[in-house]
């Protein structure tokens, strides 16, 4: 049972020598995603990668007996000096990462169901 201080992802504030610690808006930012391993990470910083948007995405795990990812987003700074805040390329990767499973749990589903019917013939 987890406890009500229990948080899955932490957004860790970028430290911008001002004495303001900055999350939103942060065109760089660190996340710690707790319980998940390689197979996340490497998913997510798969489709991440796949912005246009994105300068920088990597993820390391500490340690193998902790089941933590450190993840690291950067994105890109245009021409005009703005810049994709990091918290929005993350959240856009995970809508693209569970789109992209939905479609690959449909196809599976599809190919067993056509090769049970098959067996059936």
């Amino acid at each position: 049972m987890q406890s009500n201080d229990y948080v899955k992802l932490q957004v860790c504030p970028v430290d911008d020598n001002t004495n303001a610690k900055l999350t939103v808006g942060a065109p760089n930012l660190s996340f710690i995603i707790r319980d998940e391993d390689h197979t996340l990470g490497n998913s997510l910083r798969y489709v991440i990668m796949k912005n246009p948007d994105v300068d920088f995405c990597g993820y390391t795990i500490p340690h193998p007996s902790e089941s933590k990812i450190n993840f690291r987003i950067q994105s890109k700074i245009n021409n005009d000096s703005t810049s994709t805040p990091a918290i929005d390329i993350f959240r856009q990767g995970l809508v693209d990462l569970k789109q992209m499973c939905s479609i690959v749990l449909e196809k599976y589903e599809e190919t067993t169901k056509t090769f049970k019917d098959m067996e059936t013939n």
